[in-house]
C-alpha cells in the first residue's frame, strides 16, 4: 500500500473507534507502505475529543522528542466536521530498542499493542498497564549534531 492510500482510508472513519479499527485493519501500529516498515502515530481530535498514541506510556511526540523531524507527517480529516488530525509515519529502521509499547487513545478508550523483535500483538489495558515497568527506555535514532547544524542554518 502507498502512504497516500493509507492516510485517504482514515478519512472514512466517523468516530475515534472507527478511526483506530482502521489504522488496525492497514496494519497498525508497524505497517508496511511503499516497500518500508512504519511505526505508525497518529493524534488529533473529533469534535473536540482528543486521541492520541503513547509509546510506552509517553505520548508519542514526548517519547519520540526531535527523530520526529526525521520523520513524515501528513493531516487528515475525517467524514464528520471537526474532526481528524496528523498521521506520522516513523521509519521503523530508526527504532534501536527491540520491545517497546503502542497505545492508540481517547480520554475513555484505546487499543494497545506489544511490539517485539518486530513482531505486533494486541494484549489489554491490564497487559499494557502490567508490562510498563518492564519495558525498556524508548530510543530512536535523532538527527546528528550536524543534520541539527545545518537545519538551525536553514531556519535561522
Amino acid at each position: 500500500m502507498k502512504v497516500e492510500g493509507f492516510v485517504a482510508s482514515l478519512r472514512n472513519a466517523e468516530t475515534i473507534g472507527e478511526l483506530f479499527k482502521i489504522l488496525a485493519e492497514k496494519g497498525a501500529p508497524v505497517a508496511e507502505l511503499d516497500g518500508k516498515r512504519f511505526l505508525i502515530v497518529v493524534e488529533g481530535d473529533f469534535e473536540g475529543r482528543k486521541f492520541w498514541t503513547e509509546i510506552n506510556g509517553e505520548k508519542a511526540n514526548q517519547a519520540l522528542g526531535d527523530a520526529m523531524l526525521n520523520s513524515s507527517s501528513f493531516p487528515f480529516k475525517c467524514r464528520r466536521p471537526y474532526t481528524g488530525g496528523n498521521v506520522i509515519f516513523v521509519d521503523f529502521d530508526d527504532i534501536e530498542v527491540e520491545e517497546f509499547l503502542v497505545a492508540y487513545r481517547d480520554p475513555e478508550y484505546g487499543i494497545f499493542y506489544r511490539v517485539k523483535n518486530g513482531e505486533v500483538e494486541e494484549i489489554t489495558k491490564e497487559e499494557y498497564e502490567k508490562l510498563l515497568p518492564e519495558m525498556p527506555e524508548f530510543k530512536i535514532k535523532s538527527m546528528s549534531e550536524e543534520q541539527m547544524d545545518m537545519m538551525g542554518a536553514f531556519f535561522g
